[in-house]
């Protein structure tokens, strides 16, 4: 962002053309856009030539960093061979075929199939219109109800946003849509009860989803989704019996766990999966981002064997399975989805993730002493800083002092992107990023907070 130089003919030709994603289109065209020129490592450059630190990996999804020549050459080859072919009608690819066969290796639970889709959004969208198909097939046509989170995140289509338990996803756009129910989110900084030890906050999570289901009915009710840390509702670490100690309940009613492992996914907590490192046990799992290292888009849906019967089933019934994307499996991602597996485990990222992952817990531990910050939490090389008007009492900024958005622009000025989530600074960088520059960025981003500091007391945001 720069706010003191005019506006370039690039970012005016942004301003004329482009309607931006998750942008406060009211202010854009006073400040303009940042636009990126190139990428290398864990850099990324602007059009003036500005170097930044990408501390959130683009968004949660470039994992090998930018200009990783394996992955480059992966996909010439591939759009030499064959730009682009589709899976319908028994169609298939090389390289849909062996993605599907590296995804099933490395699974976290016995998988039968992949289901190729063109994102994160997708793949989760697939998960419910599956389920829905699978009650059907099984003959429980009132088993649709789907439980997801507050502050969960899992997309922007109409049934994705509708599960995301985010304000700013539903005002306005008429959301959510029924068959969705939201469960409590279990952060216990910003949502245990004065008192309430975390065992207790536990207790009291799965005591209401009990209730939940008992009140709207086992038999109503299809899946659960869940991240295992949920990442764009502000890098939010579940306590460690969380999920053990609710996976009881679903199973007695015969309610599925979709695992949305679209940002938790390969290697970014320590493990393939963050379900692995949460102690998540799910039935069926959505993957993306980090799949193809972002050099191109995918998402996959794995499904277990049992589900999967239930699929040819129905469909000999009705004649056919009538669902599918023009570019679900497309070539040149699967491809990169190959060559990025083959990546990680001759590399061995998450060998790398975990060496890291001591200095990384180290730094964030260290900002909780800053004074804007109440909070700072960490899962792999993944964390969020949540910024504070009052650490003693945990006090929120009011939202229209815009604490996070203000930060997120003083790091850029420090040479570092980093995503404000409300006023939770996300930090998300490329697996590949060494000790040097992780130590590097938490330099850069203390800094910003020390700024942001001085901002908020100059300008008595905490008064508000």
């Amino acid at each position: 962002m720069n706010d003191q130089l005019p506006l370039t003919n690039m970012q005016v030709r942004d301003i004329n053309a482009l309607l931006h994603p998750y942008t406060p289109l009211h202010t854009l065209a006073e400040n303009g856009p940042t636009v990126m020129a190139r990428g290398k490592g864990v850099f990324v450059y602007d059009t003036h030539g500005k170097e930044y630190i990408e501390g959130m990996a683009g968004l949660w999804c470039a994992g090998l960093g930018f200009g990783d020549e394996e992955l480059i050459e992966a996909a010439t080859e591939q759009l030499r061979t064959l730009p682009y072919y589709h899976l319908f009608g028994a169609k298939g690819t090389e390289p849909a075929i062996e993605l599907a066969e590296k995804l099933k290796e490395i699974a976290p639970i016995p998988i039968s199939k992949v289901f190729f889709t063109s994102s994160g959004s997708e793949a989760n969208d697939t998960q419910i219109k599956l389920a829905w198909y699978m009650n059907n097939a099984r003959g429980r046509p009132d088993k649709k109800k789907i439980i997801s989170r507050m502050r969960a995140y899992h997309g922007v289509t109409i049934m994705t946003a509708s599960l995301t338990g985010l304000p700013f996803n539903h005002a306005g756009f008429d959301l959510p849509i029924d068959r969705v129910l939201h469960a409590d989110c279990p952060h216990y900084y910003r949502f245990g009860k004065d008192g309430e030890t975390e065992a207790e906050f536990v207790k009291r999570l799965v005591d209401n989803l009990r209730s939940m289901i008992e009140e709207e009915g086992p038999e109503t009710i299809a899946a659960m989704i869940a991240e295992p840390v949920m990442g764009a509702g502000g890098v939010l670490v579940p306590p460690e019996e969380y999920f053990r100690a609710i996976q009881p309940i679903l199973d007695e009613h015969e309610i599925i766990l979709i695992d949305d492992e679209v940002i938790n996914g390969f290697g970014r907590t320590g493990n393939w999966w963050g379900c692995q490192t949460l102690g998540m046990v799910p039935t069926t799992v959505s993957a993306a981002k980090q799949m193809t290292g972002a050099y191109a888009p995918l998402g996959a849906v794995l499904i277990p064997e049992d589900i999967y019967q239930s699929y040819v089933d129905h469909s000999a019934r009705i004649g056919t399975f009538a669902h599918g994307y023009t570019y679900g499996g497309h070539p040149l991602g699967c491809a990169l989805g190959v060559k990025a597996i083959e990546i990680y485990q001759r590399r061995d990222i998450i060998g790398h993730v975990r060496s890291l992952i001591p200095l990384f817990e180290k730094r964030m531990k260290a900002l909780d002493a800053h004074p804007l910050v109440g909070e700072a939490r960490s899962c792999g090389l993944m964390g969020g800083v949540e910024l504070v008007a009052d650490k003693k009492t945990k006090r929120p900024f009011d939202p229209k002092a815009g604490a996070g958005a203000r930060t997120s622009r003083i790091l850029e000025g420090h040479g570092a992107i980093l995503r404000a989530i409300g006023d939770t600074i996300a930090i998300c960088p490329p697996m590949i990023i060494t000790a040097e520059q992780v130590d590097e960025l938490f330099d850069r981003l203390e800094r910003a907070l020390d700024d942001a500091e001085a901002m908020v007391t100059r300008e008595e945001l905490r008064n508000r």
